[in-house]
């Protein structure tokens, strides 16, 4: 079976999606109620036309419909306590927080950050992954694509070449970023966007 064939069909057809490292297997097989909870969020949103017009203030719109849906599900964002020893001498060095994390899934969401929060993502995964904190990092962030909407609606300036997008993460992934931790990656598309407010 291919990795694609695991999604939910909505998922793959409005998602631009990129695993590494077997993630969507160990995720169905190991974590399947992670996977059902993941699978529901992506059927669940909708980019709405208002949540582009205007911005994000602390948390975006689009964070804020992810985080409130999962955290609906028993998923909480989490901070790992974690420290080097040295002989008797011991260096703390706590990890920064994961949006989403629940029995050793740990869900990132970047809408639009400046793009070295994806260097932060990445070691956080990496680092949590090597200590056994995690199993598999997912990162739901956004497609190139829709620079074509962030335009038309006179937004580009807000999300511009230097903010989170899909191209600005892949070539961080594939140049080691991540290392050994499996990722799965999901890219908001134009085919989720709609122009009518949320409900």
């Amino acid at each position: 079976m291919s990795w694609r064939d695991r999604l939910a069909p909505f998922v793959a057809a409005h998602y631009e999606v990129h695993e590494w490292r077997h993630a969507s297997a160990i995720l169905v097989q190991d974590y399947p109620e992670e996977w059902d909870d993941l699978m529901a969020v992506l059927e669940a949103f909708r980019l709405h036309r208002r949540w582009i017009e205007v911005g994000g203030g602390n948390k975006s719109k689009v964070s804020g419909f992810i985080d409130g849906f999962l955290a609906a599900r028993g998923w909480r964002e989490r901070q790992f306590r974690t420290a080097v020893q040295i002989d008797d001498t011991r260096l703390e060095s706590p990890t920064h927080k994961v949006d989403c994390f629940r029995n050793g899934v740990g869900i990132e969401i970047e809408w639009n950050n400046k793009d070295p929060f994806y260097d932060r993502d990445l070691n956080n995964f990496r680092l949590l992954f090597d200590l056994r904190a995690l199993s598999v990092g997912v990162i739901i962030t956004r497609s190139d694509e829709l620079r074509e909407i962030f335009s038309a609606l006179g937004r580009s300036s807000s999300y511009g070449e230097s903010t989170t997008h899909m191209s600005k993460l892949l070539p961080r992934i594939e140049g080691g970023g991540g290392a050994g931790c499996p990722l799965l990656v999901f890219g908001i598309t134009k085919a989720l966007y709609v122009e009518g407010d949320e409900a």
